[in-house]
């Protein structure tokens, strides 16, 4: 059976004129490896494509995504990322431009003050290591630094040992998570403050 395809088409590069259409961050991208994709912001038309792109992510990794044992992604949260207003929250999709298949999703979402906002992302298994992931998250903070949001953060297993790495590596700052042991916070601040920077905690 054919995999569905993210739709709609493809877009062109970005352009950021205009931080509030959802268009102005579509935009190719080629990461340090070379590997080239195109990104663009989510559309309700992608369910269908979206529930196959979680059919191919390893089981660990939807633990990590969702930091709950599933085993299939069902109709409630599809429905959550494709149905985004833009602006508060956003689920960016990195597609493979010659099938149209989604390779990864970043899903942001705000508090209701647009002060903070959480990201949370997933990769298909075939197509890790590959420098997506790294890309992604860099087009979600500067997404939410437009949106005026100051803190971006993620909520990680501590068994994530890669995603915990890639974030301290982008120099996010890693605290223990108020209430669970078993989770790690990450964050990175996103407008300029007046406070001094944020020493890591220990953890």
């Amino acid at each position: 059976m054919t995999e569905p395809v993210a739709s709609p088409e493809l877009g062109t590069s970005a352009n950021h004129t205009d931080s509030h259409s959802a268009d102005c961050w579509n935009i190719d991208m080629v990461s340090r490896s070379g590997f080239a994709f195109h990104v663009r912001a989510t559309a309700p038309s992608d369910e269908p494509a979206l529930a196959a792109f979680f059919e191919d992510v390893d089981k660990e990794d939807l633990r990590f995504r969702f930091l709950s044992s599933i085993q299939k992604v069902g109709h409630s949260q599809l429905l959550t990322m494709v149905s985004v207003d833009h602006v508060s929250s956003e689920n960016f999709l990195a597609i493979e431009p010659e099938t149209g298949r989604i390779l990864a999703s970043a899903m942001v979402a705000a508090d209701k003050a647009m002060e903070t906002a959480e990201v949370a992302i997933a990769i298909r298994a075939a197509f890790k290591g590959r420098g997506i992931s790294w890309l992604l998250l860099d087009h979600v903070a500067r997404f939410a630094a437009s949106k005026g949001i100051r803190t971006l953060q993620s909520i990680e297993s501590r068994d994530n040992h890669q995603a915990i790495e890639l974030e301290r590596d982008m120099g996010w700052i890693a605290m223990p998570c108020p209430g669970d042991p078993t989770l790690i916070m990450l964050q990175t601040d996103l407008q300029p403050r007046n406070s001094a920077t944020l020493v890591e905690q220990s953890i």
